[in-house]
């Protein structure tokens, strides 16, 4: 008589992006969760990429996963989303957050900037891309999947300048932000390619009317946006579980 040995279930796949204004949460086979923070417009559980308050963002992520309509595996992959240049407490803050809220079989960081070109399906090779959140600006160059250059602006679409030009603040940001990357002394070649190509726009400032052709015009460059470009990084920081998943699988 033969036993039938159950194969062990594959664990899930998990990217998050913690954003100021929302929290957004991509897991295999169960799609894309996204809710708004509380008080995300003034202070709340993430102030300019940093969880202020860990308490409030552990129940809102808690209260995602027990959800009964998306049933949630233990011993998860996991992808968290991290901005650039952020303080030395920025990463523990969000490791301890993840660690007990998924318990997860593995934990891994990528930068938002990373994720959300991953997110994008742009093509390989050098890659120019800003992100404008709620509270936060970045523009990075990417190439062969690597951070080379990455500077970051704490002002957001939520942030408000007293004028009468919302966005006047995020395009002089990104534009002088573009400015600095192009001066970067790491890798110029690559650089300098990355801003032949263009500027890719990711993030919720994406969706903003007309944001993407202010910044075209401040910056002189050619900008564009993929579809979808406030989900970019969360859908990323899932591919990249994924593939870290695949890569520690056992070989049959």
């Amino acid at each position: 008589m033969f036993t039938t040995l159950e194969k062990p279930a594959e664990p899930t796949a998990v990217g998050v992006d913690l954003g100021s204004a929302g929290t957004r949460i991509w897991a295999s086979g169960c799609g894309t969760v996204h809710v708004a923070n509380p008080a995300a417009r003034g202070s709340g559980p993430v102030v300019r990429g940093r969880i202020t308050e860990p308490e409030t963002m552990r129940v809102l992520l808690s209260g995602l996963l027990d959800d009964p309509r998306r049933p949630f595996p233990p011993g998860a992959v996991v992808v968290a989303c991290r901005p650039v240049g952020g303080d030395a407490g920025v990463e523990p803050a969000l490791r301890e957050v993840m660690t007990t809220v998924f318990a997860p079989q593995r934990l891994l960081l990528i930068d938002t900037v990373r994720a959300a070109a991953i997110g994008s399906g742009v093509a390989p090779g050098p890659l120019l891309i800003a992100d404008v959140g709620a509270h936060l600006t970045e523009v990075a160059v990417l190439a062969g999947g690597v951070t080379i250059a990455a500077h970051r602006r704490d002002v957001g679409l939520h942030d408000r300048t007293g004028g009468t030009d919302p966005d006047a603040a995020i395009v002089a940001a990104v534009s002088d932000l573009i400015g600095q990357v192009r001066r970067s002394r790491h890798r110029p070649e690559a650089v300098a390619a990355a801003v032949r190509g263009g500027l890719l726009l990711v993030g919720g400032g994406a969706s903003r009317p007309g944001l993407g052709a202010r910044i075209a015009g401040a910056a002189g460059i050619a900008v564009r946006r993929p579809p979808a470009p406030q989900l970019t990084a969360v859908r990323g920081a899932g591919l990249a579980a994924l593939s870290a998943m695949r890569r520690s699988a056992p070989r049959p």
